[in-house]
């Protein structure tokens, strides 16, 4: 076989492992991805292929796995509907349908396929068939086709950072207790939800990783968001958020808290911290542990026991307090959001305890565009699609379960990632990577149904380069897209926000409204080296351009920057959008950046900027006052398309 017939037989064994051998990157410019990409990205997909020649050989392990193939690993019922399922022809096989309580469930069998007779209710269920040749099961998911949604309602909120939020009260970072007094600011001005970035845990101590989307887990809390009391003092405002002295005063109040009872806590708990405490000893990369411990099998000589008990202590206290977080919300009228991240740390504990699921030598980023002519790495593992679908997306309905039970509001990061993911192997430049799809129907399936079981609206961040069957699939699956007013004014003709966007004026990765303005995030790309300065004159003349079409959409003007914020906000507060939720920094025309996409810790202080502003001094600004009434009292008036 020549190199030419080598080379199309890996496109073919690419497309049926649903990886892009081309695409458009973000800067318009279609891409053909390379052999060694294609090779490597097929290979972590469980191919048995390590050059261009074992491709054809490859190609048909595949085609002939599936041909064996009884049933598929899941199978979707919208709405209950279960369509029939078809198991070939010859006979002498049987299936059987257990409901999610392991009750059974009726199905009817003829013309080589099964069908039930009845809408299935709603919830992860098991098939199991068995035939001559061999047995299978399936996750059926039974799901409403949309989202849970409340009586419709034109409301706002405010977004922040939790550990930016400081007060006067506040220890080295801001906590429950100050997300409670916000909360309560927001509901005496006629909002009804705080929105916050990840609350999710991260590796705290040297080498301290503070990015909350770049967690440990996505299945448990934050040790940091605990309200301390009485047992910590308050200290000055730092000019740099740190984490490892947040962590140093958790630490030294839980202390003397007695490690909980053994017989209250789930499995999934236990092993979290018996992993936490394993890093503690043998060291953070578990790839680098003893195989045994790699491999799960901790022993107690592989735990540090005090930290193990710390963490069963901060979960145990975190839910505690975010239950009476929850209720004080709920007094008050106000529903929180959260946000689902795209990904986990590789040094992990969910890569660690399902190394089944994750991609080893793999990350997601995102190709070449504007803003990253580069490329990005958000230094996350992919998770395998075809191991999932095996599980039944267990570890995604667990995810987003965990936020949705207490979440009004949930985000979900990155939307696409329901589609596709773009995978760079390790060792290539970022440009080098490369697509890979994943089950969206399923995926979507998992959203909605969480949804409704949490009485939970989703919202969807399809900001950036967005495939058509995300476009088609937010509305059909009613969840919201997101708006962004920074991006929309790039647009030769801006318009406002539509009633299936949630609408920001910014987000985590883009800069504040003052700074966008003045291109402060030019400056600092540039500084960075993210951007070339040779090409600085040309992006900030398309940023004024930008701000000059804002101003004439607001009937304001471009230099007048709290001006401008004041008709921005009444001119998103009277659009059709159901939630509008700036940054609270915005309100007084912070200039900083939470965050530059692209770089790391040791290069900016990401996520380490404290608010300019304590909590205490914000709330009770005249202008800040001011500009939450104006968003309120235009919320409260109807669109003129109404």
């Amino acid at each position: 076989m020549d190199l030419e017939d080598e080379l199309e037989a890996l496109a073919s064994l690419a497309a049926a492992l649903g990886v892009r051998t081309h695409y458009v990157d973000g800067l318009g410019r279609p891409v053909d991805v390379e052999a060694e990409t294609l090779v490597r990205v097929c290979a972590a997909l469980g191919a048995d292929i390590a050059r261009p020649s074992d491709a054809t050989e490859a190609l048909r392990a595949r085609e002939a796995a599936l041909d064996s193939r009884l049933v598929p690993p899941v199978l979707v019922a919208w709405d209950g509907d279960l369509e029939p399922v078809p198991l070939g022809g010859g006979g002498g096989w049987a299936a059987e349908l257990h409901l999610e309580d392991g009750a059974p469930w009726t199905l009817e069998h003829g013309d080589g396929a099964i069908r039930s007779p009845d809408r299935l209710p709603f919830g992860y269920h098991r098939l199991e068939v068995e035939t001559p040749s061999g047995a299978a099961a399936c996750t059926v998911i039974s799901a409403p086709t949309r989202a849970w949604r409340r009586a419709p309602r034109r409301s706002w909120g405010l977004g922040v950072h939790l550990a930016a939020l400081r007060s006067s009260r506040s220890r080295a970072i801001g906590d429950l207790s100050d997300l409670a007094e916000l909360g309560r600011w927001v509901a005496s001005r006629g909002g009804d939800v705080v929105t916050v970035l990840p609350l999710l845990p991260t590796f705290n101590r040297a080498p301290a990783e503070p990015s909350p989307y770049s967690p440990v887990s996505r299945l448990f809390w934050s040790e940091l968001i605990l309200d301390l009391g009485a047992a910590h003092r308050p200290v000055p405002p730092p000019d740099t958020l740190d984490v490892t002295c947040a962590d140093d005063e958790v630490r030294a109040a839980l202390a003397g808290h007695p490690r909980p009872d053994p017989a209250a806590l789930d499995p999934e708990l236990i092993g979290y911290a018996r992993f936490r405490g394993a890093q503690a000893r043998l060291g953070r990369n578990w790839r680098d542990w003893p195989e045994e411990a790699r491999w799960g099998r901790l022993t107690p000589a592989d735990i540090d026991e005090a930290e193990e008990r710390f963490h069963l202590i901060a979960q145990t206290t975190a839910r505690r307090q975010l239950a009476d977080l929850m209720k004080r919300f709920a007094r008050d009228g106000m529903r929180l959001g959260l946000d689902l991240p795209v990904g986990v740390s590789p040094d992990g504990y969910d890569p660690w305890s399902r190394q089944g699921l994750f991609v080893e030598g793999m990350s997601v980023g995102a190709p070449p565009d504007p803003g990253f002519p580069s490329g990005q790495d958000w230094g996350v593992s992919p998770v395998l699609p075809e191991a999932s679908r095996q599980e039944g997306h267990r570890y995604l309905a667990a995810s987003i379960e965990h936020l949705a039970a207490l979440a009004g509001v949930l985000r979900i990061d990155h939307v696409m990632s329901l589609a596709r993911l773009y995978w760079i192997p390790h060792g290539l430049d970022l440009d080098q990577g490369t697509y890979v799809d994943y089950p969206a129907e399923e995926l979507f399936a998992v959203v909605t149904l969480e949804s409704h079981r949490n009485r939970c609206e989703i919202v969807g961040e399809n900001l950036g380069t967005v495939p058509a069957e995300i476009d088609e699939a937010l509305p059909r699956h009613r969840i919201w897209g997101a708006y962004l007013t920074e991006f929309e004014a790039n647009d030769p003709e801006p318009s406002p926000p539509g009633e299936e966007q949630v609408a920001f004026i910014g987000t985590h990765d883009t800069p504040t409204l003052a700074g966008w303005v003045v291109g402060a995030d030019i400056d600092e790309r540039v500084r960075c080296r993210l951007l070339e300065g040779s090409k600085a004159p040309a992006e900030q003349a398309v940023r004024e351009k930008s701000v000059q079409r804002l101003a004439e959409l607001l009937g304001g003007d471009p230099d007048d920057v709290p001006d401008l914020l004041d008709l921005l906000l009444t001119w998103l507060g009277e659009s059709t959008s159901p939630l509008v939720t700036p940054w609270l920094e915005d309100l007084w025309l912070e200039a900083d950046q939470v965050n530059l996409p692209g770089t790391r810790s040791s290069e900016r202080p990401n996520w380490q900027r404290p608010m300019a502003q304590l909590l205490d001094d914000a709330l009770g600004d005249a202008v800040v006052s001011m500009r939450a009434r104006r968003l309120s009292a235009a919320r409260g008036r109807a669109p003129e398309t109404a």
